[in-house]
């Protein structure tokens, strides 16, 4: 098994985590109280940090950064099984310890349990097409155009953030870190079974859509 692989799964985990969160407490800080401006921050500062995290990780990885698209890997036979274990759980370890890093940054208690409520069907619903849409876009950007991956990436999940009445977690390892921090981007515990039920709709969903609009090139016939 690749430790560096495995390494980079983590680190970016965390820069990813401490980016989402830390971004979404310094935009409710300097908003005012403006909801939108908040989440415009939010979503400029994560999507440039996805840009920078697949364009540098990648080559190392993959970039995966998301136990949702490790799954789909795996479906594709692209990762192992054990590799794609080691890769989730490397993910979750890191998305939790970047919301912590973030907490800290802030001065915010480093323990602590989000209250946002968040759920119901028109946000599971926008959870499981934000998974959907992500992953589907990997696929076909890695199948078609592999040089684009970072943009594809960053600029859907920007959309996402504006388009889904989720705000477009659409990763797994972030929704859990995400109910460890009480801030801008948490969600309640409570919430995340819901979305993490979304999420692998979305995922296994986006693996038979791409099975067909994308096949692996030895599936490729035409």
């Amino acid at each position: 098994m690749n430790r560096r692989a495995i390494a980079a799964e983590a680190l970016g985990g965390a820069m990813l985590s401490a980016t989402v969160i830390g971004s979404g407490i310094m935009a409710e800080r300097l908003a005012g109280g403006n909801a939108a401006i908040a989440l415009l921050g939010n979503t400029l500062a994560t999507a440039a940090m996805l840009f920078v995290l697949v364009t540098m990780l990648a080559p190392v990885s993959g970039a995966h950064l998301n136990p949702a698209v490790t799954l789909v890997l795996r479906l594709r036979g692209r990762v192992r099984t054990d590799a794609a274990i080691a890769y989730a759980g490397a993910q979750l370890a890191g998305c939790v310890l970047g919301a912590w890093i973030a907490h800290l940054m802030f001065d915010l208690p480093i323990l602590q349990l989000s209250e946002r409520m968040r759920g119901g069907p028109g946000q599971l619903a926008g959870e499981a097409v934000a998974t959907f849409g992500l992953v589907l876009t990997i696929l076909g950007t890695a199948r078609l155009r592999p040089g684009s991956i970072s943009a594809g990436v960053a600029l859907y999940i920007a959309a996402a953030y504006w388009f889904t009445s989720s705000t477009g977690f659409a990763n797994p390892a972030i929704t859990i870190a995400r109910s460890f921090s009480n801030s801008f981007a948490g969600i309640a515990p409570a919430g995340v079974p819901g979305f993490l039920a979304a999420q692998l709709a979305g995922a296994v969903a986006a693996w038979l859509v791409g099975g067909v609009l994308f096949p692996d090139r030895r599936e490729d016939r035409s």
